[in-house]
């Protein structure tokens, strides 16, 4: 909890920093792939989190991993390595990457289908979108054999169930009753 908590109050500054400086958005793609980068590598996750390893060595590890990132993100790895708090690293890019969206107006829209969406449904679900929220929306496609066909939209705390399992056990408590 505590380290949420320090991770929104870094993620906030960052903002504040990189908005000030007119590259929020170049950082928000910098946070996103530094998010993207260590929940899909699990050496790197571990040897973060590894706190037998000295801090300046992961300051040159991760600033030798992201290279290319903002002088701003740079400057949030040089803090962390100050204040020894590289095991926030992911939550604070998430976190970044939430206020971010918030500042822009922007939304995600949780979709899982039984398979990756294609064209023709993407367009439904984005038609139905456009009748739950009036934000930009961005779309995470989640793929779940289990509901057998149709989607399921989350929308920040709205959901609409539109799954044949869902129809399947709707007609199952309708026959047994």
């Amino acid at each position: 909890m505590a380290s949420t908590r320090a991770a929104i109050r870094y993620a906030t500054a960052i903002l504040d920093l990189s908005n000030s400086k007119g590259v929020s958005e170049a950082v928000n793609n910098d946070m996103k792939s530094i998010a993207s980068t260590i929940k899909g590598n699990l050496e790197l996750s571990t040897f973060i989190q590894n706190p037998t390893i000295k801090v300046e060595v992961k300051e040159k590890a991760l600033l030798e991993v992201f290279a290319t990132v903002d002088n701003v993100t740079k400057g949030l790895l040089h803090l962390l390595f100050e204040n020894k708090r590289f095991e926030i690293l992911d939550v604070i890019a998430a976190e970044y990457s939430k206020l971010f969206d918030i500042m822009n107006n922007v939304e995600v829209a949780k979709v899982t289908t039984a398979i990756a969406m294609d064209a023709a449904l993407e367009a439904k679900v984005l038609a139905k979108i456009a009748t739950l929220s009036d934000k930009k929306i961005t779309i995470e496609n989640t793929v779940d054999p289990s509901i057998i066909g149709g989607f399921i939209l989350r929308i920040g705390d709205q959901q609409y169930n539109a799954s044949v399992a869902n129809r399947l056990q709707i007609l199952k408590r309708e026959l047994s009753n």
